[in-house]
């Protein structure tokens, strides 16, 4: 059931990316970012909730294998964000089109999120949705140019979804490597989730923004940021499969560093 919430929150993560390309699709980038909000909002209270779960499967852990028997569950976990990342990836033209028409929707009503979703998931509109639903083609990529993108950017948003994807399990797996600091090291978890959103903020979400306002005004080209729409998500995959190989020697760095907390 854990496995089951990370999947659908890195899922919900990943279809965040479509938001912008939809707003430059429309020409209503502003209301396209109030829906990107709603989502990431989503996506991080869902993300705490599922925190306390994680936590109990320490509690419920044998005595004899603590740490061998943790350590296979949260890697089950990490692979659950990369699994939910592919399906959002598969589900990415799906949603553009989805989007495309809840912004003009949203723009029709004024802003109201719960008119959205009241107009939204009537059966008139579930059944229009049909037709909108299909997989990535190749045709879909052809018009891209890989020259065009960023490769620090490219790294960057690697090494920030590995911190992200680990921020809360690393810091849980140092409470059973410094028992007598496992409070601290627990508590460590949001500074690490902090710091990561923060980057994300900093150095990824202004250069995607630029990008689509370029489009609305025409100094540059929707292929272009659905170039860098595509990257942005294909490192968020390889961000994750990273964080199989920093888990344990982040776990070691944040017990290491909280007895500097003492």
């Amino acid at each position: 059931m854990i496995a089951l919430f990370i999947l659908i929150i890195h899922s919900i993560e990943t279809l965040a990316y479509s938001v912008r390309l939809s707003g430059a699709r429309v020409k209503l980038l502003a209301s396209a970012l109030s829906l990107f909000n709603v989502m990431v909002m989503v996506s991080r209270l869902a993300n705490m909730m599922q925190q306390p779960f994680t936590g109990s499967l320490i509690d419920n852990a044998p005595k004899e294998n603590a740490l061998e028997f943790v350590e296979s569950q949260y890697r089950i976990l990490i692979g659950s964000a990369t699994l939910g990342t592919i399906i959002g990836l598969l589900l990415l033209p799906t949603f553009i089109a989805f989007f495309s028409r809840a912004i003009i929707h949203l723009a029709e009503e004024r802003g109201s999120i719960p008119a959205l979703l009241k107009k939204g998931f009537t059966l008139s509109y579930l059944k229009r949705a049909k037709k909108h639903i299909h997989l990535p083609r190749y045709t879909y990529l052809k018009d891209m140019s890989w020259r065009d993108i960023p490769i620090k950017l490219f790294c960057i948003n690697i090494l920030i979804t590995a911190i992200y994807t680990i921020g809360v399990l690393s810091a849980l797996y140092a409470a059973l490597l410094a028992p007598e600091r496992a409070t601290t090291a627990v508590m460590a978890s949001g500074l690490i989730n902090g710091v990561a959103t923060i980057l994300l903020i900093v150095f990824i979400d202004p250069k995607i923004s630029i990008l689509a306002d370029d489009v609305l005004n025409k100094k540059g080209n929707y292929v272009t940021l659905k170039s860098a729409s595509i990257m942005m998500v294909t490192s968020r995959l390889l961000g994750t499969l990273l964080a199989q190989v920093l888990f344990i020697p982040g776990a070691k760095y944040i017990a290491w560093f909280t007895q500097f907390l003492m």
